[in-house]
């Protein structure tokens, strides 16, 4: 994919994060480094918590139930490459170095999850407060 494509779909997605798209609510948001386990497994949607090389530190039982993915065998593992391969892409996983490397993310875009599944379409929100090593994705699924 071309540096000028990836660019226009982060802009979108950058957009869409200020618009009516979001589907995960700001105090949540603001509270999330603070919420316990039990409170982000009961969100309406699916959270994953990832460290800046991708690997995963939470994975919501919300997650779980909706990808069929195990807690005990997501948490651990690398996202892009042995839980989720499918997103191991220029928009997906693109768009997640991006935010690391600027060191904060906000973006929004409709996704298609492939991997052990039907293909399944779904609502993503990469999101990284400034200043915080803290990297969040929130799925909504359909």
């Amino acid at each position: 994919m071309s540096d000028a494509i990836l660019k226009r779909i982060q802009e979108q997605a950058a957009y869409w994060a200020q618009s009516s798209a979001r589907f995960v609510e700001k105090e949540f948001i603001e509270s999330i480094a603070t919420l316990s386990r039990e409170a982000i497994d009961d969100a309406p949607h699916g959270v994953i918590k990832l460290d800046d090389e991708g690997r995963i530190q939470l994975f919501s039982r919300h997650e779980s139930e909706k990808s069929g993915v195990a807690v005990s065998e997501a948490e651990g593992k690398l996202f892009f490459s042995e839980i989720a391969p499918c997103t191991n892409n220029a928009i997906f996983m693109g768009s997640f170095q991006k935010g690391v490397s600027e060191g904060s993310m906000d973006f929004i875009f409709p996704y298609t999850f492939t991997y052990k599944m039907k293909p399944t379409p779904v609502k993503v929100h990469l999101y990284r407060k400034e200043g915080n090593k803290e990297n969040w994705i929130f799925v909504k699924w359909s």
